[in-house]
């Protein structure tokens, strides 16, 4: 089913656009609480911030005056405590890694060094799984998937026709914003209006046809199921809105976001992922097709926000450029933190000339991890395989047995 543009644009007119959670929900969280969201750009009114802001969670620091549509707000600051550490030193222990491409292996744990995380990669073309360090963190049930969540709503938004990449979308006020720059900036409140127009039964529709809420992967030993729930978050905690900019009650697998970004790179075909251990199953291995999505008309307009997002000067992935600009990389960053843990989320594709590959890196840990801090090891993985020449187009087996016959001539 898809809607008219002018769907979204009634919603705005109606006020469904503006309709915010209460604003202590947000900005006057109990001292004793810990939960919160350091993902995205929060805009309200002229006040634009970046910042980690706790609605359930912290320690009370003190607070602020700002303006907000020229009326004086009290703001209050929060401080997190964070339980969790971001590093660890058996991140490979316990790894089954036959079957495994030993160079994309290799760079992977480069990457990581002795962060808390998981790296996967992934062939898009077959759902194959080239890598997996950290398979415990990487098979586990999952966790909150921040604002890497925006990556489904945009394409249910864009499969609905509510927008299309350069479709103003007003925020309020004389604020708008496209699809394009909110992807790359990651800014929560779009993602907000969108989940409300479309109402919480399609965006769990199109989450559930994406992927989320089902096992990823064909007979992978250990994985684990993360969740998306039947009902919607209560209203007072931010409703279908809060879902689609911070993926709030959802509990997403590296696997499950590894899979999805693979059909926007593929074209639309959900891959059962798979991880070969043995000989038999890699001599047999087939890929498995999971179904077919109707995202191929709409993939080209979620591409420039992903791209932008490395790109951009004001991308939040753009600590990626800072080790590697060789091809194109197109991503989505995530942060946030739940009891006492902060998570830290990027999943990109990288367009190389030997084809795309599909990575998500993961972290767990304390204020030292976040999306932009993945997005930084996803260049660092990349540099690793472009060093070790991985990206470098190989020889035909035709033109390796002619260049034989031509070194035996001499």
């Amino acid at each position: 089913m898809r809607r008219s543009a002018t769907v979204l644009l009634f919603a705005m007119l109606s006020g469904a656009a503006m309709a915010q959670p209460p604003a202590s929900k947000k900005h006057h969280a109990p001292a004793t609480a810990q939960k919160s969201h350091a993902t995205g750009t929060a805009h309200h009114g002229a006040v634009a911030s970046r910042t980690a802001v706790s609605r359930q969670t912290g320690t009370r620091r003190g607070r602020a005056a700002v303006r907000v549509s020229g009326r004086r707000v009290m703001v209050h600051h929060y401080a997190e405590r964070f339980t969790a550490s971001s590093f660890n030193d058996n991140l490979t222990l316990g790894d089954v890694t036959t079957g495994e491409d030993p160079v994309v292996r290799a760079a992977a744990i480069e990457a990581l060094g002795n962060m808390n995380g998981t790296a996967l990669a992934i062939d898009p073309s077959s759902g194959r799984i080239l890598a997996m360090v950290n398979q415990k963190l990487a098979l586990s049930s999952g966790a909150e998937p921040c604002s890497t969540i925006k990556v489904a709503v945009a394409l249910a938004a864009l499969q609905e026709g509510l927008v299309k990449s350069d479709t103003p979308v007003n925020l309020g006020g004389h604020y708008s914003l496209d699809l394009t720059h909110a992807l790359a900036k990651s800014v929560n409140l779009y993602f907000e209006v969108l989940g409300r127009a479309m109402g919480f039964e399609r965006v769990k529709h199109y989450a559930n046809e994406f992927g989320l809420g089902e096992l990823a992967g064909y007979n992978i030993p250990g994985e684990q199921l993360g969740t998306y729930p039947d009902t919607e978050l209560p209203i007072a905690q931010g409703g279908v809105g809060r879902m689609c900019s911070f993926g709030e009650s959802i509990s997403m697998t590296p696997l499950q976001l590894g899979a999805l970004v693979s059909a926007i790179a593929n074209g639309g075909t959900l891959y059962y992922l798979q991880h070969p251990t043995t000989p038999e199953t890699i001599a047999a291995f087939v890929p498995k097709v999971k179904r077919l999505l109707d995202i191929q008309q709409v993939i080209p307009q979620i591409l420039p926000g992903m791209q932008g997002a490395v790109d951009f000067s004001n991308g939040t992935a753009r600590s990626l450029r800072t080790n590697f600009v060789q091809f194109p990389v197109f991503g989505k960053t995530g942060t946030c933190s739940n009891n006492g843990t902060r998570y830290g989320w990027f999943v990109s594709y990288g367009d190389a000339p030997t084809g795309r590959i599909v990575t998500v890196i993961f972290l767990e840990g304390d204020r030292q991890v976040f999306g932009p801090k993945a997005a930084e090891l996803t260049g660092q993985f990349y540099r690793a395989m472009y060093e070790r020449s991985y990206f470098q187009p190989k020889p035909s087996p035709a033109a390796e047995s002619a260049d034989v016959q031509h070194a035996g001539a001499q």
